[in-house]
């Protein structure tokens, strides 16, 4: 499936139509299947969109059947300003009514084999103990500059696993916290939908390589997400020109 490119004027514009097309993913997927399964993403991009879910849709999206996951986590305690879970918290889950046990937090505050472990076991419970992965309705990632999505870095042999849903992750050289949790490959590709959010000139790389042609070889790991299901990118203008270029 060709993956559906949207290009905004900039990071407010982005996170405008990012949350109504979480919003409107949320609501249909309630309607299919009376839940839906979201997993968000960590880091400075997402953060308005969160926001805008909490200003516009509070009184709109069925949160008590609208379950939070997360693609990844630091290992850090929740409430440290580098967890994914305290920054969703503060932008979007204590802003919204949803329920607290619809929440499912990475235990970044255990070791990071520990936590993995546990964050694989709530979703089997979740998902079901014979699901083969679980599948999400929506899966939000963003990019580094690198190439990076959720935790999995370039050269990394967490790229590789096919059996483990939830792997413990080394950072890279010089960077804090020095472990992190992540989802795999395979579990972010089983998703019905997954939407990278890819702002400023510095992603133009990687979505050159998201949008590469068929059968040419993926360069960075976000180049390596090829859901099942419908995939998604909005940019803004920056990140498009210098796809453009690139």
């Amino acid at each position: 499936m060709k993956p559906d490119v949207r290009i905004l004027r900039d990071h407010r514009a982005v996170s405008e139509v990012a949350a109504e097309f979480v919003a409107g993913t949320a609501i249909a997927a309630v309607a299919a299947r009376d839940r839906c399964a979201l997993a968000l993403s960590g880091g400075t991009t997402p953060r308005e969109t969160y926001e805008l879910l909490a200003q516009r849709y509070a009184h709109k999206v069925p949160w008590s059947l609208l379950h939070i996951f997360w693609g990844d986590e630091r290992c850090v305690l929740p409430g440290d300003p580098e967890s994914n879970y305290h920054m969703a918290a503060e932008a979007l889950i204590s802003r919204v009514p949803i329920p607290l046990h619809n929440v499912h937090r990475i235990q970044g505050e255990r070791p990071a084999a520990v936590a993995a472990w546990a964050y694989e076991d709530a979703l089997k419970g979740f998902f079901g103990q014979r699901a083969r992965y679980p599948v999400f309705d929506l899966v939000l990632l963003g990019a580094g500059a690198d190439g990076h999505t959720a935790s999995l870095f370039p050269d990394s042999e967490a790229l590789h696993e096919v059996a483990r849903w939830v792997i413990p992750v080394p950072s890279p050289r010089h960077t804090s916290p020095p472990w992190r949790v992540s989802l795999t490959l395979p579990v972010i590709n089983s998703a019905r939908r997954v939407l990278f959010l890819l702002t400023g000139k510095e992603k133009g790389g990687v979505a050159r390589d998201i949008l590469r042609r068929p059968g040419a070889r993926a360069e960075t790991p976000a180049g390596l997400v090829r859901p099942a299901g419908e995939l998604l990118i909005f940019l803004d203008q920056a990140a498009a020109g210098a796809l453009a270029a690139a």
